[in-house]
């Protein structure tokens, strides 16, 4: 249970389930597609996707099993989860599953659904060129997403349509390595006079996004998490130093501030004696 801090900041701004569910989609082109035998057993393959929006757009061969089960019963769900780095819990790592029905894209949708896919696909104008592929466009009706230990919730389909993937999210992993190798002192301070945790004497960045840092910390009265946010949210990946180097700035403000007014009541003190 993440321990509470010991000065009130007020809450940072975090992604919205349908917004991480939204970067999780944009971030590859393979899923795991769950689809339906004619028997009714569930059938789990490997596929490649593209995206019109956040709509899941699959090609796929007729002669596949997974292509005559979805002739056969158009629902199924996509499960798709982020590249896990070494050394890393899988478990701890985001995912997200869509659910819902496959159609055949027609008229100005089935030139979409080609562009997207070939897009996101290498090589997939040679083989969406068979008579034997087929392509299916996705009609979601369920969103989950789960970002690792403890961090889950749903999205209805209409926010995660309306969501936007986070611009930040191909540069967060190097930001990510590069504050805690080379920044722990700005981190520190950031928990201490930005997240309200005065008492914490280490800090980890484990995550960053358009809004703000997820930090890991240790305390005496134990570890725990912390959020710090950006001074506004971030439009585009090179945005991304410039907020780190503003947090670390406000914090060493905040220290300097904190340390000002101790002095003063320090001084008042000596006078008052």
């Amino acid at each position: 249970m993440a321990l509470s801090p010991l000065v009130d900041v007020g809450p940072a701004r975090r992604p919205s389930a349908a917004e991480q569910a939204r970067t999780i989609m944009a971030g590859t082109n393979v899923a795991s597609l769950a689809s339906l035998t004619r028997e009714g057993d569930p059938w789990a393959s490997m596929v490649t996707f593209g995206l019109i929006g956040g709509v899941p757009v699959l090609c796929v061969s007729d002669l596949a099993l997974h292509g005559r089960n979805l002739k056969g019963d158009q629902r199924g769900s996509l499960a798709v989860a982020v590249p896990v780095p070494e050394e890393t819990d899988p478990s701890d790592s985001g995912r997200v599953t869509l659910a819902g029905t496959f159609e055949e894209p027609r008229d100005e949708e089935a030139a979409a659904a080609r562009a997207a896919y070939t897009d996101a696909v290498e090589g997939a104008e040679v083989f969406t060129a068979f008579s034997d592929f087929t392509f299916w466009v996705m009609r979601i009706e369920t969103v989950r997403w789960v970002g690792g230990f403890g961090r889950m919730a749903s999205a209805d389909p209409e926010s995660y349509l309306a969501a936007e993937a986070d611009p930040v999210a191909p540069r967060a992993a190097f930001a990510v390595s590069h504050l805690n190798e080379d920044h722990a002192d700005a981190l520190l301070l950031m928990a201490r006079h930005l997240a309200g945790h005065t008492d914490a004497t280490v800090a980890g960045c484990v995550r960053a996004d358009r809004y703000g840092l997820d930090l890991e910390l240790t305390t005496p009265r134990g570890p725990t998490n912390a959020r710090v946010g950006f001074a506004q949210a971030l439009d585009e990946p090179e945005g991304l130093r410039a907020a780190t180097v503003e947090l670390a700035k406000r914090a060493r403000a905040l220290r300097e501030e904190h340390s000002r007014t101790l002095s003063g009541e320090h001084r008042t003190d000596d006078l008052s004696g």
